[in-house]
């Protein structure tokens, strides 16, 4: 015991030797949690429902991550009772997987988004991205009303989600071929959408700013935003997602 306390002091009075114990005790930890991943296909289990963002869809979260939204509110609802109570179920790994960045955020000076798709209309979405003030007297978020004066321009889209791939995004040869194309359809219920709801299942289509003559960025990120939490059926997920981590024991 005596050699041991000895061995203890002259470790923390030399600080060669302390600054090598210490290296070595990250090495073993990193070692054993980073080694398994390059072992297995993906660190996420894939839930059914989750499909790569539409056109129009990715065109809308790169405004919004271009205008900032991510710095006031957060896409991940955490499991605890507070903010499921208040937000709805718990957000799962898969929910974030064709995210490049994820939009988890750290901050909610406004509430958190991960479910607010559907939660209201697009006339509301519109309405409060102009003039939040009008439907949330107390908020203190700028206005973006003019995002619906501006034409939606995304210089190519095509490009925009052959990237994406690279990175991991399940995009087809086809959907990089229609990206234009079904950029346009899905906010024109008029237009022919051709197969576009059966490579984005779930995909909203129609006019999304109430101004049906023409395509502009208002309509890229209300689509965005109505999309949020619509794609997975959460309850039977999660419990596929306990299931397979109580398998994993």
């Amino acid at each position: 015991m005596t050699s041991m306390t000895e061995r203890h002091k002259t470790l923390e009075k030399n600080v060669t030797l302390l600054g090598i114990a210490a290296l070595g005790a990250v090495v073993i930890g990193g070692v054993v949690e980073i080694a398994p991943l390059f072992w297995i296909d993906n660190t996420i289990e894939k839930v059914e429902g989750m499909r790569p963002y539409t056109p129009l869809e990715q065109a809308g979260r790169d405004i919004y991550v271009r205008e900032g939204c991510y710095v006031c509110h957060s896409q991940m609802i955490r499991p605890f009772r507070d903010e499921v109570e208040r937000y709805g179920h718990y957000s799962l790994a898969a929910e974030s997987m064709y995210d490049h960045p994820f939009q988890w955020g750290s901050k909610r000076t406004g509430p958190d988004l991960a479910r607010v798709g559907k939660r209201y209309s697009d006339d509301w979405h519109v309405q409060h991205l102009k003039n939040p003030q009008s439907v949330v007297p107390e908020s203190v978020m700028p206005q973006y009303g003019f995002l619906a004066e501006n034409d939606l321009n995304v210089p190519d889209i095509a490009a925009n989600l052959t990237a994406l791939r690279r990175v991991g995004v399940p995009y087809t040869d086809k959907d990089v071929k229609m990206a234009l194309a079904d950029l346009e359809a899905q906010a024109d219920p008029e237009a022919d959408a051709g197969d576009l709801e059966e490579r984005y299942p779930k995909a909203q289509i129609r006019d999304f700013d109430g101004n049906p003559s023409r395509l502009t960025e208002m309509d890229a990120l209300v689509a965005y935003l109505q999309m949020l939490g619509t794609l997975v059926d959460v309850d039977g997920a999660a419990a596929q997602e306990e299931l397979a981590l109580e398998r994993g024991r």
